[in-house]
């Protein structure tokens, strides 16, 4: 069956490519892939149980880290089971629809990761700058409520990127550069005007990852004014409490601003470049996030070993 439809041009499969070069290894690839994909889901899944099961750690820096752990599996069950059917099987064609609800899961999640991270800065401002209203400012229905506005942002803002490209005509190649959809990937194989698919896609760069971004820096310029003033004891445990954040923002937004600009900018469509950047920003954050939370925050590591210790003596 041909992947276009003759009557109108547009493409009803697309072709996904895992590692150019590297296709005699796919199939062993697949090992390390599914390591991964293991180590991400019990690495989340373990914060959400230990967070959901532990009354004091119902805080707003746990309940948040729950929230981006959710959010974490999802992306990984979004993603990955199809790049280890593609290794393992030989499954590189997915359908046009699948292709697009894919796609609006991956930016979706990712504009959510965004403003989890965003309120998790925020907490750690109020905990900091102003401790005696850390508890009446962060209640736990405004947390909630956080949590409801970071699923919206994240599904309003990325809801028109598959429209966008549903009304786009394909009649050249329908081969794409990475193991699953993004849509600036998909959009390059348009045979028709892409402007306001790469405008739209700029004004939610800017917008949403952007403004997010900055904020979060905001946020830590105040931090680290406020510790300045504390004694040498006081701000070591301040700002120890912001380093697995530090290193989840960095987890997230390093890669996907890097990705973003070799995508807008590089010249040579499906390059190893491409490749690399698009695997480690949707595989990386997920499997060192919880490893990153498990080590730095004592309360979460505490909870982990004592559960261990549990199921040994069980």
């Amino acid at each position: 069956m041909s992947p276009f439809h003759s009557g109108n041009c547009s493409a009803t499969v697309f072709i996904l490519v895992g590692f150019p070069g590297l296709e005699a290894a796919h199939f062993w690839l697949a090992f390390p892939l599914c390591f991964l994909f293991l180590v991400a889901i019990l690495g989340n899944c373990t914060i959400i149980y230990i967070i959901r099961a532990e009354r004091s750690l119902h805080e707003p820096m746990y309940l948040f880290l729950c929230m981006l752990a959710a959010i974490d599996v999802m992306i990984s069950l979004s993603t990955t089971p199809k790049m280890m059917a593609m290794f393992w099987f030989n499954s590189t064609s997915i359908a046009f629809d699948a292709c697009l609800v894919q796609m609006f899961c991956i930016h979706s999640l990712s504009g959510m990761e965004s403003t989890i991270l965003l309120a998790m800065a925020f907490d750690r401002y109020v905990a900091i700058c102003h401790p005696l209203s850390h508890s009446s400012i962060l209640t736990t229905p405004r947390i909630a409520k956080v949590g409801l506005v970071a699923v919206l942002r994240g599904a309003a803002l990325m809801a028109p990127l598959p429209i966008f490209i549903k009304r786009l005509p394909f009649c050249r190649s329908n081969v794409l550069s990475h193991s699953y959809c993004l849509h600036q990937d998909v959009m390059k194989l348009a045979c028709a005007s892409i402007k306001v698919n790469i405008i739209y896609g700029l004004i939610v760069i800017i917008f949403a990852i952007g403004v997010d971004s900055l904020l979060i820096s905001l946020s830590y310029i105040f931090i680290l004014k406020a510790a300045l003033s504390l004694t040498q004891e006081a701000r070591i445990k301040a700002l120890g409490t912001c380093i697995s954040h530090i290193c989840a923002v960095f987890l997230f937004y390093v890669p996907f601003i890097g990705l973003s600009m070799v995508h807008r900018f590089s010249k040579t469509h499906g390059s190893s470049i491409h490749v690399i950047m698009a695997n480690v920003h949707l595989l990386v954050p997920p499997v060192l996030n919880p490893l990153v939370y498990g080590v730095k925050t004592t309360q979460i590591r505490h909870r982990i070993l004592r559960a261990f210790h549990r199921m040994k003596c069980c």
